[in-house]
């Protein structure tokens, strides 16, 4: 569940910034920051925690975080942590590298070693940052260590659907079952985990399963970026992974249902939500079908009907009318 965990705007101005630092000092890993202007300093954190797996989504003034020896003897998790920016610019340094990360890009770092990022430019920054036990991740420190504080791209291939899963999970407001969490915790370290081996040219040493399950997570944080192309079909998605038409099929005879049926069942549960979300309330259900890549709108009543035991006018009659945040 995600939980804003500090909100510069309730506190008095002139004490943001020491209390943002507080906050950080005080952390699971300890932190310092500091800022060029503390006058007008902002900050909002907002995290997610799924079981070994913390997300945290942060907004803040132009700012610089540290974390120096003193602070990883006081405590030192063992943490392995990836960030990229959603808006602005970050400045990564550790282990003697630095990388300058602009949107999408992404950087790896070691709470066992010191580092800083800094938040560049002259307006706010958000980022996105994803930490797991560096014990879970099924690479050793000696492979990983080769990328900390260096530029990783996230605007295509394996770096895209890591940064789009993270993102897309930092934004989300839906509440999840302790199933939901669990699951979602494998597929974040077993993507991670394909994504630094990608880049560390170490694929084959992942286990077969973790790369089946971070395949799977692949094809359906694909399916989900596209869903509102009524053309989307099984092939655009192989050619996007870089595997065969008949491997995505295996892939998916392994979990007892098809390709097309996961398409149809993620535009059908986009629906639903939208149906109830009180700020599409005037947009017309046909409209609500064909963004969410049903090309027929009889088509699309029918499945609607099959998989919900109503109609889709029914249904958003009938819904509750939750505000979403």
């Amino acid at each position: 569940m995600h939980t804003t965990v500090f909100h510069s705007a309730e506190l008095p101005q002139t004490e943001r910034l020491a209390r943002f630092d507080d906050f950080l000092l005080h952390s699971d890993h300890p932190m310092r920051i500091t800022a060029p202007d503390p006058g007008p300093f902002e900050a909002t954190a907002r995290a997610l925690d799924l079981g070994p797996v913390n997300i945290v989504e942060l907004t803040c003034s132009p700012s610089l975080v540290r974390r120096t020896p003193a602070m990883i003897r006081a405590a030192d998790p063992e943490l392995c942590s990836m960030v990229f920016p959603r808006r602005g610019a970050l400045v990564v340094t550790q282990a003697g590298r630095e990388a300058l990360l602009g949107e999408r890009d992404f950087a790896l770092y070691d709470s066992s070693r010191p580092f800083s990022v800094r938040m560049a430019g002259r307006g706010p920054v958000t980022l996105v940052r994803a930490h797991v036990p560096r014990a879970l991740l099924p690479l050793s420190a000696r492979h990983t260590d080769r990328l900390l504080g260096t530029r990783l791209p996230g605007q295509e291939g394996m770096g895209a659907l890591l940064t789009t899963f993270l993102g897309d999970l930092a934004a989300d407001r839906v509440r999840r079952t302790t199933a939901d969490i669990d699951r979602l915790s494998t597929v974040t370290l077993d993507l991670l985990a394909a994504t630094l081996a990608h880049h560390l040219d170490t694929g084959p040493r992942l286990p077969d399963e973790s790369r089946r399950r971070t395949l799977l997570a692949s094809v359906e944080a694909f399916v989900q970026e596209h869903l509102s192309d009524p053309d989307l079909s099984p092939r655009d998605i192989a050619a996007a992974l870089h595997i065969s038409v008949s491997y995505l099929h295996r892939l998916f005879r392994s979990r007892d249902t098809t390709v097309t049926e996961l398409i149809r069942g993620l535009r059908l549960e986009r629906a639903r939500s939208a149906l109830t979300d009180p700020r599409l309330r005037d947009v017309p259900v046909h409209r609500i079908a064909a963004d969410c890549g049903f090309r027929e709108h009889a088509a699309f009543t029918r499945a609607f009907n099959a998989a919900y035991g109503m109609p889709p006018r029914d249904w958003r009659r009938q819904a509750p009318r939750v505000p979403r945040g």
